[in-house]
């Protein structure tokens, strides 16, 4: 019998609904990976597979009992606090104050996590302890779950997960925002559970040239239709070329003629640091950090999960108010001496996994994009109407023009990020601090946006900082780079 069988599956609700009845199965044995472009209904498939969305009776049904039990699926928000995480904000991972007793522990929660899975027995403490040596997660125990980075969250989910020792685990975009070493860990583990454990893996990829050599099959999802299961080997032959390059002329003329921000900054030394430290309680973040950016520098930023580089940019935008006790200056100014947050903010454009996770307000994403002139969580006073053509302007740049009036919740986690992009863009910052800026983007969206960072580095003045743990993925504009290390 069939592990997973969907036979002409349609969605109860009207707006749940593909754009054609869903048949797909999975057999004893196989792992598949679920690919397509961003928008295509890769979610919405899966919630039918999983039947969070209800297809009609019969139509979908499982070689168990209890699905809710035996298939776990970590979506791409969950891996950045989950649904349930109704009171973060942008800050809060830095602020100190919103930590207290009752503020849990990595260890609390992945105990917690334990229990709540099944009875404890050598054999699963022996598995508990696997995962925490695989995933380092020793030196993370201690740490409050609100200071995680976004690399170390989604590896606090990933071993939460595997705790319950499901018969089917499904996880959205499971390697962003690892750093390579922990992506090939996880690609290990996962090989290895698929053998032990009887365990069959769907993997849910916007980058498909991503695929685990454990997956057997794949299933593109295409303009809502699910088309038919082939094997890897089938699907990797067939792969069309990535592109070289997306942005047509026209729009990089676009980029290139705008007119210049009547704000820009006039200081030619952007950002510095000067033997700058950070420590969350016993735990050292940042050490004697001393680092200068200069107008018109490209730099790249890495380091492993939890190295301290989302720390070092929340420093930079005013996000962390740790900023005033250390010796730091931007534009020319020291911290502390006449200049607001929105004196430094205005100058600076900003994308970050920890922005997406606070964005939370299911408005329509013209007004998301507007936001980035005020430089605000939402939109609260009305724009121009001379400002919304600019926002309309960039985010036809983005190919996401048609999604001007959708709200910012019904859309797939990759048209969220371009966005978020946009929003990034729209004021023409001086400084463009874009971290993990092409997580859950497709292959076509990934080049897409390489070519704008490109093209609008090619104006005067623009200072660029970017974060990524893929290579491939930085610009061919850099000319700098900082790489931190673990303390």
């Amino acid at each position: 019998m069939a592990t997973i069988n969907i036979k002409n599956a349609r969605a109860r609700k009207t707006e749940w609904s593909m754009a054609e009845p869903v048949n797909f199965t999975i057999e004893k044995g196989e792992h598949i990976a679920i690919v397509g472009r961003n928008g295509a209904g890769k979610s919405m498939f899966v919630d039918i597979l999983t039947g969070r969305h209800p297809a009609f009776p019969n139509m979908v049904t499982y070689g168990f009992d209890a699905p809710y039990d035996n298939i776990k699926y970590i979506s791409f928000r969950d891996t950045y606090g989950g649904d349930n995480d109704r009171t973060y904000f942008l800050q809060q991972r830095w602020n100190q104050m919103e930590i207290d007793e009752e503020t849990p522990t990595v260890a609390s929660k992945l105990e917690e996590a334990y229990q709540l899975a099944g009875t404890d027995t050598p054999e699963r403490r022996a598995l508990q302890q696997h995962i925490y040596k695989l995933f380092h997660l020793e030196s993370l125990l201690d740490k409050y779950i609100i200071l995680l980075s976004s690399g170390e969250l989604r590896k606090f989910k990933l071993a939460s997960s595997l705790f319950t020792d499901p018969r089917v685990l499904i996880m959205d975009n499971p390697f962003i925002g690892l750093d390579a070493e922990t992506r090939d860990q996880l690609k290990e583990l996962l090989a290895t559970l698929s053998e032990e454990r009887q365990l069959q893996i769907i993997l849910v990829l916007s980058k498909s040239d991503e695929i685990p050599e454990f997956i057997t099959h794949v299933v593109e999802v295409r303009e809502m239709r699910v088309l038919p299961k082939i094997t890897r080997e089938t699907y990797l032959q067939s792969r069309p070329p990535f592109p070289t390059r997306l942005l047509s002329d026209k729009k990089a003329q676009e980029i290139l003629n705008m007119p210049t921000n009547q704000l820009a900054a006039a200081s030619q030394e952007v950002i510095r640091f000067n033997n700058v430290s950070i420590r969350y309680g016993s735990r050292t973040i940042l050490k004697d950090l001393t680092w200068t950016v200069n107008q018109g520098e490209r730099w790249a930023l890495s380091g492993q999960n939890g190295s301290g580089k989302s720390t070092l940019l929340s420093l930079v935008c005013a996000d962390n108010p740790q900023r005033y006790a250390c010796d730091i200056s931007l534009f020319g100014h020291k911290r502390g001496f006449g200049n607001s947050i929105w004196d430094i903010k205005k100058h600076i454009g900003y994308v970050s996994p920890e922005m997406h996770r606070s964005y939370r307000q299911d408005i329509p994403a013209i007004r998301i994009v507007a936001s980035g002139l005020q430089d605000t969580i939402g939109l609260y006073t009305q724009p121009k109407e001379t400002e919304y053509a600019v926002c309309r302007q960039w985010m036809d740049i983005f190919g996401i023009g048609l999604l001007a009036e959708r709200t910012f919740l019904k859309m797939s986690s990759g048209e969220q990020r371009l966005v978020l992009l946009a929003r990034a863009f729209v004021k023409d910052p001086d400084l463009l601090i874009l971290d993990e800026p092409l997580h859950g983007l497709d292959n076509y969206n990934r080049r897409l946006v390489k070519d704008i960072i490109e093209t609008f580095c090619q104006r005067p003045g623009k200072t660029l900082i970017i974060v990524t743990h893929y290579q491939e993925e930085l610009p061919a504009v850099i000319d700098h780079a900082i790489t931190l290390q673990r303390h």
